[in-house]
């Protein structure tokens, strides 16, 4: 495997493994109330907009074309408002049970997308290994299920939401890596968190103004600033580097990392076990992304049938 692929595979990880810590973490500081999840995705957007302007005045400067910045106001939409909004408000709406659940949704939309619009194969690996990782995610998080049946019913509107959300980021996955890979990170994510920015705050700005600061707890502020610096910046960073290295189906199968790192955080702070099934269901989700990961892509394919029709005319 080429060392590009190499490092794009790791990136995704840790991209994966920093939204993993983040719902965890995420509740320390939401607990008290004093922080929303509207205002806590301001917040994660504000930060990451501010970090990486700084970390752009260090960097070469880009011209970005007004064309391309139409496209990035777009993509700014598709990775950030629409993902991240619709998963807030569908997860206040159903159950985490439920929205971790439906989040193993993401690579199937992914490789369809990707299908339909790109003319990316859908090879019988690809399959088997979506299968496999949607069975161990499955496994995973129905193995560490709690609450009353009633709990668990959710309610189907914020589930649909919460389907929305998967969908708007395999949009993002599909669409938008020829973009991506145009421009530097840097370049690409401060205008994403931009635009993500701008179209946030009207919808949000009573609720910022109206928090009560003061009252957070230093706790508090500490999760609050792994989520902003870790979980956003280090994230999204990470999340470009992987895009420009890989395909789309095989960078929407890293979102099954995202349930065994939540799994471990909740095993590690004695709120859950470790047990035989678990460890069948981190096989199955890493053996999944393998078979994607191998997978023959569409100039792979290309090159083996001309190969072929060469061989035929010799």
């Amino acid at each position: 495997m080429p060392s590009s692929a190499i490092k794009g595979h790791l990136s995704l990880l840790g991209a994966n493994a920093l939204w993993g810590l983040m719902s965890p973490v995420a509740k320390i500081v939401m607990v008290g109330g004093t922080i929303t999840p509207l205002v806590m995705t301001d917040i994660r957007i504000f930060g990451a907009m501010i970090l990486f302007w700084l970390l752009s005045f260090f960097t070469k400067h880009e011209h970005v074309p007004h064309k391309d910045l139409a496209k990035l106001f777009w993509a700014s939409l598709f990775a950030i408002i629409f993902n991240q909004g619709s998963f807030i408000f569908g997860v206040g709406l159903t159950t985490p049970g439920n929205a971790s659940i439906i989040t193993t949704s993401m690579p199937l939309w992914a490789m369809v997308l990707a299908a339909l619009f790109l003319g990316d194969p859908i090879t019988g690996k690809k399959v088997l290994g979506i299968a496999s990782g949607a069975c161990g995610a499955l496994l995973l998080i129905l193995s560490s299920e709690t609450g009353s049946s009633q709990e668990a019913q959710g309610n189907i509107l914020g589930d649909i939401l919460v389907l929305l959300a998967e969908f708007s980021f395999a949009i993002y996955i599909v669409f938008f890596k020829g973009l991506v890979s145009k421009y530097s990170l840097v370049t690409v994510m401060k205008w994403l968190f931009t635009f993500s920015f701008i179209c946030a705050v009207p919808f949000s700005y009573t609720s910022l103004t109206s928090t009560n600061w003061h009252a957070l707890s230093f706790n508090e502020i500490e999760a609050l600033l792994f989520v902003v610096i870790g979980s956003t910046f280090l994230s999204y960073l990470l999340l470009v580097i992987g895009q420009k290295a890989v395909g789309p189906t095989t960078a929407g199968m890293y979102n099954y990392v995202q349930p065994i790192i939540a799994c471990a955080v909740a095993i590690s702070w004695g709120l859950d076990s470790f047990s035989f099934i678990k460890g069948i269901a981190v096989i199955m989700i890493f053996c999944g992304v393998y078979m994607v990961s191998i997978s023959r892509t569409k100039e792979q394919i290309e090159a083996y049938k001309a190969k072929k029709a060469k061989e035929s005319k010799d």
